[in-house]
């Protein structure tokens, strides 16, 4: 398969690149590096990822911004960095993308264990990985060509000790446990899901 790999240099997106690059194309996106350079924030940019990158696959995406700060601060324009980013920039991928993908493709966002287990100072990305798995739910109804589309979800990971004061009381998860709900939404059959890593 021929898979774009949107935040391919970033924590997960590197081992979620390397598990999959034996046995398929990995064409690697990054805001500054990759083989291809893209602004999720941007639609422009996006159109112009898949200009290059041409048909394709599947898509994954493991970048997005979301701001952490305490509610009784927060500002309009704090709050919009997770929509812009990690919400919209995904939700551009995928439509624009859908115009691009193989029949029987599929995308696969990223949300996260804020969903429903908020922590102090995480209203922006809580509200964010929520939108990311109701949207991945609606967009599987109406996907079409057998177009496959899933969220991953996961918890604070192994590798990301600098979030651990974030998340007081979570447990964190090893690479390898995210990188197989990666695996799952990509080489599986699900479509609809949000594929919980916790």
């Amino acid at each position: 398969m021929k898979i774009i790999i949107v935040g391919a240099s970033g924590t997960i997106g590197k081992h979620v690149a390397s598990s999959l690059e034996k046995d398929h194309e990995i064409i690697r996106v990054g805001s500054k590096s990759g083989d291809i350079q893209t602004d999720i924030t941007s639609p422009a940019s996006i159109e112009n990822l898949f200009k290059q990158a041409g048909a394709f696959d599947a898509l994954v995406c493991t970048a997005g911004d979301a701001y952490f700060g305490p509610l009784k601060n927060m500002t309009d324009k704090e709050f919009r960095i997770g929509v812009e980013s990690k919400l919209m920039g995904q939700i551009n991928l995928v439509l624009i993308g859908q115009h691009h993908i193989n029949p029987k493709g599929s995308f696969t966002l990223t949300a996260g264990v804020l969903t429903n287990d908020p922590v102090v100072s995480g209203a922006n990305p809580s509200a964010v990985n929520g939108a990311v798995e109701a949207f991945a739910r609606a967009a599987a109804i109406e996907l079409e060509n057998g177009v496959r589309i899933n969220a991953v979800s996961p918890t604070v990971v192994e590798e990301s000790p600098a979030y651990f004061p974030y998340f007081p009381g979570h447990i964190p998860v090893t690479m390898k446990q995210v990188v197989y709900g990666y695996l799952k939404s990509i080489l599986g059959a699900g479509t609809g899901q949000v594929i919980k890593v916790i």
